[in-house]
């Protein structure tokens, strides 16, 4: 039991070391959102939520 429940934790810890890995590319992707509202703009115009026009 004991075995088993040890074999549990260093699972999760394994998995936690993953998560907090950073992936190539990502700090790329987080320039590329609108510091406004978070979404991702996709071009080089303006994000929607800049548009004058929003229809």
């Amino acid at each position: 039991m004991v075995k088993v429940v040890s074999l549990f934790l260093i699972g999760i810890l394994v998995l936690a070391m993953f998560g907090r890995l950073r992936f190539p590319g990502q700090a790329k992707l987080e320039s590329r959102k609108c510091p406004k509202c978070g979404r991702y703009r996709i071009g080089s115009g303006p994000c929607v939520c800049k548009r004058k026009n929003k229809g």
